[in-house]
Protein backbone atom coordinates (compact mmCIF):
# COMPACT_ATOMS: atom_id res chain seq x y z
CA UNK A 1 0.00 0.00 0.00
CA UNK A 2 1.28 3.46 -0.50
CA UNK A 3 1.63 6.04 1.90
CA UNK A 4 2.67 4.20 5.02
CA UNK A 5 3.76 5.47 7.87
CA UNK A 6 6.52 4.87 9.58
CA UNK A 7 7.01 3.01 13.09
CA UNK A 8 7.71 4.89 15.59
CA UNK A 9 6.35 3.15 18.98
CA UNK A 10 7.65 -0.12 18.98
CA UNK A 11 4.47 -0.48 21.53
CA UNK A 12 1.88 -1.76 20.24
CA UNK A 13 -0.29 -2.86 22.85
CA UNK A 14 -4.07 -1.69 22.55
CA UNK A 15 -4.96 -3.28 26.30
CA UNK A 16 -3.06 -0.22 27.43
CA UNK A 17 -2.53 3.10 25.35
CA UNK A 18 -1.14 5.78 27.26
CA UNK A 19 1.65 5.83 29.83
CA UNK A 20 -0.12 5.68 32.53
CA UNK A 21 -2.70 3.17 31.89
CA UNK A 22 0.57 0.99 30.55
CA UNK A 23 1.97 1.45 34.27
CA UNK A 24 -1.06 0.46 35.94
CA UNK A 25 -1.42 -2.69 33.24
CA UNK A 26 1.64 -3.82 34.96
CA UNK A 27 0.27 -4.01 38.19
CA UNK A 28 -3.25 -4.75 37.47
CA UNK A 29 -2.16 -7.56 34.91
CA UNK A 30 -0.31 -10.56 37.15
CA UNK A 31 -3.37 -10.37 39.41
CA UNK A 32 -5.73 -10.97 36.95
CA UNK A 33 -3.99 -13.41 35.33
CA UNK A 34 -3.21 -15.35 38.15
CA UNK A 35 -7.36 -15.83 38.87
CA UNK A 36 -7.19 -17.10 35.36
CA UNK A 37 -8.65 -14.75 33.80
CA UNK A 38 -7.19 -12.33 31.02
CA UNK A 39 -6.72 -8.86 30.83
CA UNK A 40 -8.77 -7.30 27.79
CA UNK A 41 -8.62 -3.65 28.52
CA UNK A 42 -7.36 -0.60 30.84
CA UNK A 43 -8.26 2.82 30.56
CA UNK A 44 -8.15 5.51 33.10
CA UNK A 45 -10.51 8.07 32.40
CA UNK A 46 -10.37 11.39 33.48
CA UNK A 47 -13.18 13.63 35.00
CA UNK A 48 -14.31 15.10 38.50
CA UNK A 49 -13.68 11.67 40.08
CA UNK A 50 -11.42 9.71 37.64
CA UNK A 51 -12.28 6.56 36.33
CA UNK A 52 -10.30 3.01 36.15
CA UNK A 53 -12.13 0.67 33.68
CA UNK A 54 -10.64 -3.16 33.19
CA UNK A 55 -12.23 -5.24 30.79
CA UNK A 56 -11.56 -8.57 31.57
CA UNK A 57 -12.93 -12.07 30.41
CA UNK A 58 -11.93 -15.74 30.59
CA UNK A 59 -9.28 -17.37 28.30
CA UNK A 60 -12.00 -19.89 26.74
CA UNK A 61 -14.74 -16.93 27.05
CA UNK A 62 -17.74 -16.32 29.25
CA UNK A 63 -16.73 -13.80 32.29
CA UNK A 64 -19.81 -13.73 34.96
CA UNK A 65 -20.84 -10.84 37.27
CA UNK A 66 -19.47 -12.74 39.77
CA UNK A 67 -16.01 -13.19 38.50
CA UNK A 68 -15.93 -9.19 38.00
CA UNK A 69 -16.61 -8.95 41.56
CA UNK A 70 -13.85 -11.11 42.34
CA UNK A 71 -11.68 -9.50 39.82
CA UNK A 72 -12.62 -5.85 41.21
CA UNK A 73 -11.66 -7.00 45.06
CA UNK A 74 -8.06 -8.49 44.25
CA UNK A 75 -7.54 -5.73 42.03
CA UNK A 76 -8.45 -3.24 44.38
CA UNK A 77 -6.54 -4.75 47.34
CA UNK A 78 -3.44 -4.85 44.67
CA UNK A 79 -3.94 -1.19 43.64
CA UNK A 80 -4.02 -0.29 47.67
CA UNK A 81 -0.54 -1.88 48.37
CA UNK A 82 0.72 -0.24 45.07
CA UNK A 83 -0.99 2.84 45.44
CA UNK A 84 -0.11 3.78 42.20
CA UNK A 85 -2.94 6.57 42.15
CA UNK A 86 -2.98 9.78 43.93
CA UNK A 87 -6.60 11.12 43.91
CA UNK A 88 -9.90 9.40 44.31
CA UNK A 89 -10.99 6.73 41.92
CA UNK A 90 -13.31 4.68 41.06
CA UNK A 91 -13.22 1.15 39.71
CA UNK A 92 -15.10 -0.82 37.24
CA UNK A 93 -14.73 -4.19 36.05
CA UNK A 94 -17.04 -5.58 33.37
CA UNK A 95 -16.52 -7.82 30.47
CA UNK A 96 -15.47 -6.96 26.89
CA UNK A 97 -19.62 -6.83 25.73
CA UNK A 98 -20.80 -8.93 22.52
CA UNK A 99 -19.31 -6.26 20.03
CA UNK A 100 -15.94 -6.49 22.03
CA UNK A 101 -12.50 -4.21 21.37
CA UNK A 102 -10.02 -6.08 19.74
CA UNK A 103 -6.74 -5.75 21.55
CA UNK A 104 -4.62 -8.10 21.16
CA UNK A 105 -3.31 -10.00 18.06
CA UNK A 106 -4.82 -13.24 18.73
CA UNK A 107 -8.14 -11.27 18.65
CA UNK A 108 -7.99 -11.00 14.74
CA UNK A 109 -7.66 -14.57 14.63
CA UNK A 110 -10.06 -15.55 17.06
CA UNK A 111 -12.60 -13.69 15.83
CA UNK A 112 -11.94 -14.49 11.90
CA UNK A 113 -14.85 -14.32 9.73
CA UNK A 114 -16.92 -11.66 11.42
CA UNK A 115 -17.58 -8.06 11.11
CA UNK A 116 -14.71 -5.28 12.78
CA UNK A 117 -14.32 -1.84 12.84
CA UNK A 118 -10.46 -0.65 12.90
CA UNK A 119 -8.52 2.64 13.07
CA UNK A 120 -4.98 3.52 12.61
CA UNK A 121 -2.86 5.99 14.29
CA UNK A 122 -1.52 7.98 10.99
CA UNK A 123 -3.57 7.95 7.57
CA UNK A 124 -3.45 4.54 4.86
CA UNK A 125 -4.35 5.79 1.71
CA UNK A 126 -5.70 8.40 2.42
CA UNK A 127 -7.97 7.32 5.45
CA UNK A 128 -8.02 5.76 9.27
CA UNK A 129 -11.15 4.05 9.21
CA UNK A 130 -12.06 0.75 7.62
CA UNK A 131 -15.17 -1.96 7.96
CA UNK A 132 -14.83 -4.90 6.91
CA UNK A 133 -14.20 -8.98 7.38
CA UNK A 134 -11.54 -10.23 9.70
CA UNK A 135 -9.30 -12.34 7.73
CA UNK A 136 -6.91 -13.74 10.22
CA UNK A 137 -3.45 -12.19 10.61
CA UNK A 138 -0.08 -12.64 9.12
CA UNK A 139 3.28 -12.26 9.95
CA UNK A 140 5.96 -11.08 7.77
CA UNK A 141 9.12 -9.45 7.92
CA UNK A 142 7.76 -5.92 8.29
CA UNK A 143 5.78 -7.33 11.56
CA UNK A 144 2.43 -8.86 12.34
CA UNK A 145 -0.32 -7.82 10.05
CA UNK A 146 -4.61 -7.57 10.33
CA UNK A 147 -5.68 -9.39 7.82
CA UNK A 148 -9.44 -7.19 6.93
CA UNK A 149 -11.57 -7.45 3.22
CA UNK A 150 -12.96 -4.37 2.43
CA UNK A 151 -14.83 -3.21 -0.35
CA UNK A 152 -12.92 -1.09 -2.98
CA UNK A 153 -15.09 0.25 -6.37
CA UNK A 154 -17.63 -2.25 -5.03
CA UNK A 155 -15.32 -5.26 -4.78
CA UNK A 156 -13.96 -7.17 -2.40
CA UNK A 157 -10.34 -7.05 -1.92
CA UNK A 158 -8.20 -7.81 1.81
CA UNK A 159 -5.76 -5.75 2.30
CA UNK A 160 -3.25 -6.40 5.78
CA UNK A 161 -3.01 -3.56 8.20
CA UNK A 162 0.24 -3.33 10.74
CA UNK A 163 -0.65 -4.11 14.10
CA UNK A 164 1.19 -1.49 15.43
CA UNK A 165 -0.66 0.78 12.84
CA UNK A 166 -3.70 0.47 14.62
CA UNK A 167 -5.24 2.87 17.50
CA UNK A 168 -8.18 0.98 18.21
CA UNK A 169 -10.47 -1.72 16.68
CA UNK A 170 -13.93 -3.15 17.99
CA UNK A 171 -16.20 -6.03 16.53
CA UNK A 172 -18.94 -4.83 14.57
CA UNK A 173 -22.58 -6.05 16.30
CA UNK A 174 -24.29 -8.41 13.80
CA UNK A 175 -26.95 -11.18 14.16
CA UNK A 176 -23.81 -13.77 12.94
CA UNK A 177 -21.79 -12.34 15.76
CA UNK A 178 -24.78 -12.39 18.51
CA UNK A 179 -25.71 -15.84 17.32
CA UNK A 180 -22.61 -16.86 17.71
CA UNK A 181 -21.97 -15.50 21.31
CA UNK A 182 -25.29 -16.98 22.66
CA UNK A 183 -24.11 -20.58 21.30
CA UNK A 184 -20.35 -20.15 23.14
CA UNK A 185 -22.41 -19.36 26.05
CA UNK A 186 -25.42 -21.71 26.03
CA UNK A 187 -22.61 -24.44 25.61
CA UNK A 188 -20.51 -22.90 28.47
CA UNK A 189 -23.81 -23.12 30.56
CA UNK A 190 -24.08 -19.42 31.57
CA UNK A 191 -27.02 -18.38 28.91
CA UNK A 192 -27.60 -15.00 30.97
CA UNK A 193 -27.06 -12.46 28.20
CA UNK A 194 -27.80 -9.48 30.76
CA UNK A 195 -23.84 -10.42 32.10
CA UNK A 196 -21.98 -9.07 29.11
CA UNK A 197 -22.39 -5.30 30.26
CA UNK A 198 -22.69 -6.05 34.41
CA UNK A 199 -20.27 -3.54 35.53
CA UNK A 200 -18.76 -4.02 39.04
CA UNK A 201 -17.71 -0.57 40.70
CA UNK A 202 -15.69 -0.29 43.82
CA UNK A 203 -14.91 3.46 44.61
CA UNK A 204 -11.01 3.47 46.13
CA UNK A 205 -9.10 6.29 47.58
CA UNK A 206 -5.20 7.11 48.48
CA UNK A 207 -4.64 6.55 52.48
CA UNK A 208 -3.57 9.60 54.18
Amino acid sequence: MDNLPHQTDTDSDLVARTAIDRRLAAIVRPAVEAMGFELVRLRLMSGKTRVLQIMADRPEGGIEVDDCAEISTTVSAVLDVEDPLEDTYTLEVSSPGIDRPLTRLKDFDSWEGYEARLETTDLIDGRRRFKGVLMGTETGEAGDEVLIEIEDQGKPVTIGLRFDWLSDAKLVLTDALIEETLRSRKESGAFDESAFDEIETDTASREE
